[in-house]
């Protein structure tokens, strides 16, 4: 074969029709020192690569390279922006925490990993390949049916020609062909340059619209491509809202909601009020407690608890804002010492030797030439107009007083495992606002006021001496963290029950420290106390 028709062959490929075949072919052709070389089969064939002598791929350590630099690029991504650029308060989390950081690393392993494998492939077949001089010859299409192909490529530093084919021969091939290079233009089409051309220059005009929103300023409302999630209908605690008839956003359980669990307990458990107590004085309150814990049944159903009712030596006092309704075949006798008060109808005439005294909301009006004299246990009121200076006898306003019959002791046994577990609920659900020290100044509040938020209610410090156990009752503290108050939500449906009686201890011993005497504290530990400065 002389030199010039020498420069023109790729290859030789020889055809076998057996599997076996091919494989023993592969083996001799490996045992005879050639390494350029490659199989074509219509199926995967077990054990392929190492008779053709293939050395492991290092696609795998591609994929790893990938997914490593997926796992440092996001977890070094979360910890400048969560943690330091913009640190996120939630619910009194560390700033850089790992598990919260999982699902975006995740992702991004998988994501480069997919890549580096995807990619890699390609670069390590030299694809994509437009051509294979392969293709030129017409018996290579058995390789997708039937057939079977053992190929040596011309550029191996074995490779003789006359020996290729002596070596084929013997391994059992049958037509053996020249492989020719093929001498096609290499060069991408016309058409198929400019129409990636034209879609190169397309996507660069998203970017530069995105560019020039980032520097300009505009009198039209931005496009929502989600609507409602750029204004979602949620509330926020203690907001109100048109949904409802009450007006309140918040809403409480259904009346007669069943407590699937810790059923045993009864409702002074669940509500931090002593409910025995509370018959005796709002036994229509008391009922509706009772109830609302599904301690009663409704419309009638029976059941082994029966209602509230307060001793029968003891007077009903029915709610302040419903009237007292008599039997209709009883008189109404008023009390002796107040006025009986007539229908507004009917006139009321005193007797004849009876002074009239005018109703309290009427001003009397002497005769114009007569002055007028107050009682001299009276004091004058000036008229409405008129400043009243303030003196010291001066009285003030009353104040409202809570006669609610709170528990005044925890119902749970107050162990080192109980205020531990208060910790950690405190820490999760209130220290946010109140500060792990209880003193009002958390990361949320440091917020509002950072920000200077105008509706931002600064939440109570615990050390407030108007928030101790002797004026602030365990079972009140108790009813707040479930039913919230001012700004904050009740926390009913997130804390169990238990866990919100444990917070509750874990507030008083956070008083009790800011508050200990030495007689508090153990004999056994008086020794390590350290005197203050």
């Amino acid at each position: 074969m002389s030199a010039e028709n020498a420069k023109h062959i790729h290859g030789y490929m020889a055809e076998f029709t057996s599997v076996d075949a091919l494989l023993a072919a592969c083996r001799r052709v490996r045992d005879a020192g050639y390494t350029k070389t490659d199989a074509y089969t219509p199926f995967p064939v077990h054990g392929i690569d190492e008779a053709l002598g293939i050395k492991p791929t290092a696609l795998p350590w591609i994929a790893l390279g990938g997914g490593l630099t997926g796992t440092i690029t996001a977890i070094s991504m979360q910890i400048w922006m969560n943690g330091i650029n913009y640190p996120y308060i939630i619910s009194g989390k560390p700033y850089i925490s790992l598990p919260a950081f999982i699902p975006v690393t995740f992702e991004l392993t998988i994501l480069l990993a997919s890549f580096g494998a995807f990619f890699g492939m390609l670069i390590l077949n030299k694809l994509p390949r437009f051509s294979n001089p392969l293709f030129t010859n017409s018996r290579f299409d058995g390789a997708t049916d039937d057939k079977f192909f053992l190929y040596i490529a011309a550029d191996d530093p074995r490779f003789k020609a006359d020996g290729v084919k002596r070596l084929l021969t013997d391994a059992g091939g049958g037509a053996i062909d020249a492989v020719m290079d093929d001498e096609s233009s290499d060069k991408l089409p016309r058409a198929f340059v400019t129409i990636a051309g034209v879609l190169a220059m397309l996507s660069i005009v998203p970017l530069l619209i995105a560019a020039r929103m980032r520097v300009t300023n505009s009198s039209s409302p931005r496009f929502h491509i989600f609507y409602d999630m750029d204004f979602s209908p949620a509330k926020d605690a203690q907001k109100s809202t048109t949904l409802f008839a009450d007006g309140r956003a918040m809403r409480t359980d259904v009346p007669g909601t069943v407590i699937h669990s810790g059923s045993e307990f009864g409702p002074d458990y669940y509500s931090g009020i002593d409910v025995d107590a509370l018959a005796k004085i709002d036994p229509a309150r008391a009922e509706r407690l009772v109830r609302f814990n599904g301690q009663l049944p409704q419309d009638g159903e029976p059941t082994g608890n029966p209602p509230v009712t307060p001793p029968a030596d003891e007077p009903v006092t029915p709610p302040a804002d419903e009237p007292v309704t008599p039997p209709a075949d009883e008189p109404v006798t008023p009390p002796a010492d107040e006025p009986v008060t007539p229908p507004a109808d009917e006139p009321v005439t005193p007797p004849a030797d009876e002074p009239v005294t005018p109703p309290a909301d009427e001003p009397v009006t002497p005769p114009a030439d007569e002055p007028v004299t107050p009682p001299a246990d009276e004091p004058v009121t000036p008229p409405a107009d008129e400043p009243v200076a303030a003196t010291a006898e001066t009285p003030a306003a009353p104040a409202v007083v809570d006669t609610t019959p709170w528990l005044t002791e925890n119902p749970l046994e107050v162990t080192r495992a109980t205020l531990e577990k208060g910790q950690t609920q405190f820490n999760i659900y209130c220290a946010v606002c109140h500060g792990q020290n209880g003193r009002g100044r958390g990361l949320v509040n440091e917020r509002a006021q950072k920000i200077q938020a105008t509706s931002w209610v600064p939440p109570s410090s615990m050390h407030q001496p108007q928030l101790y156990d002797d004026k602030y009752p365990d079972g009140k503290l108790f009813s707040t963290i479930s039913n919230g108050i001012r700004k904050m939500p009740g926390y009913s449906s997130q804390i169990k029950a238990a866990d919100r009686w444990a917070i509750v201890a874990y507030v008083r011993a956070l008083q009790l420290s800011q508050n200990a005497s030495e007689e508090d504290v153990p004999l056994s530990a008086r020794d390590a106390i350290v005197p203050a400065p």
